[in-house]
């Protein structure tokens, strides 16, 4: 009987080894191919953490853009290293797309400023674009807080029209004209933003999320939904049931990360606008890998960053999405999490 305990125990000490060892060599694979991507490449974007072999030192450009069904689909919304999708009046949404990676020939459709798109704007030292202004986002950028470019004075020469939709749902920015624009002006179109904090490994730590679903309004055509592809390591999204699409290229819109935090908001006048409180922080969900992971959310020199505990929670290599949500109904109404 001892003989066959013992064989037992080594059994299962030599089957435990192995299993460590797998996990030994699989995490050792991952700092071999992080060390040959390094040799590769000599630089790293500072908005995906991606590798280059060109120092990317283009400065970023943050393009306010259409989320009405009729601007949809839109274009070059894909190629944005990171997109805020925040609530504006009428009950809808409107993304503020930030390009520093790639720099697509054409961004749109392009809607009207408001005061939080420039704050968010601000923590990346980006050059603002956007078509319109609400009375409060116009004194700001006429009195030349940030470095921006509109198209109400610019309509049809930066910013041209799509004779196939009807306003204010047909205005693009030309990005090649957009920064010659920008350098006639006197800004600068270099100078890279400071980068975020990227994971080096993977974990697959916190609750398994296959897809999660952000309720913006009772109207199917803002009901965000992300749904995680593992053979791709990436969330695409869906909005009202439809996989979303860039219409030129027709690539899928994806992240690598989405993040959802609660901010307070309330209605600042009779048109409906609001105002978004995007510095005091409050709770979020962080998914990443096909994991959710409950966080708090912190305004660090201008930007929405993750934290667990006061320490900062790195983002995993690649495109980020951010979905701001009223406090007032929180994460638990808001958002719906399919598990694996």
């Amino acid at each position: 009987m001892r003989k066959w305990t013992m064989l037992f125990l080594l059994a299962g000490a030599l089957l435990m080894s192995g299993c460590l060892d797998g996990k030994q060599k699989e995490a050792g694979d991952r700092e071999q191919d992080v060390r040959q991507e390094n040799k590769k490449y000599s630089y790293t974007f500072p908005l995906t953490g991606k590798r280059t072999n060109e120092p990317p030192t283009r400065r970023a450009a943050a393009v306010v853009i259409n989320n009405h069904p009729q601007a949809r689909p839109q274009t070059g919304l894909a190629a944005a290293d990171i997109v805020y999708e925040v609530p504006v009046e009428g009950n809808i949404t409107r993304f503020l797309a930030i390009y520093q990676s790639e720099q697509p020939e054409t961004v749109g459709p392009v809607r009207s400023a408001r005061d939080y798109f420039i704050d968010l704007t601000k923590g990346y030292n980006g050059l603002f674009i956007a078509h319109g202004y609400s009375p409060e986002a116009r004194e700001r950028l006429l009195s030349g807080e940030i470095d921006e470019l509109n198209g109400i004075q610019y309509d049809g020469k930066v910013f041209k029209r799509d004779p196939s939709r009807k306003a204010p749902h047909n205005s693009y920015v030309d990005f090649d004209k957009m920064y010659k624009k920008a350098e006639e002006r006197g800004y600068s179109i270099e100078g890279m933003p400071d980068r975020l904090h990227f994971l080096n490994t993977i974990t697959d730590a916190g609750q398994k999320a296959a897809a999660i679903h952000v309720n913006y309004s009772s109207q199917p055509a803002f009901q965000a939904e992300y749904k995680y592809s593992p053979s791709k390591k990436r969330y695409e999204r869906f909005v009202g049931g439809e996989q979303q699409l860039d219409r030129e290229t027709k690539e899928p819109l994806s992240a690598s990360n989405v993040f959802i935090i609660e901010a307070d908001q309330r209605v600042m006048d009779s048109e409906g606008r609001l105002e978004i409180d995007l510095f005091s922080g409050g709770n979020a969900y962080l998914l990443q890998n096909g994991a959710v992971h409950n966080v708090e959310w912190s305004n660090v020199d201008g930007r929405i960053l993750p934290f667990k505990e006061g320490t900062l929670v790195g983002f995993v290599k690649g495109k980020t999405w951010i979905n701001i949500i009223p406090a007032s109904q929180g994460l638990s109404k808001m958002v719906v999490l399919e598990n694996n």
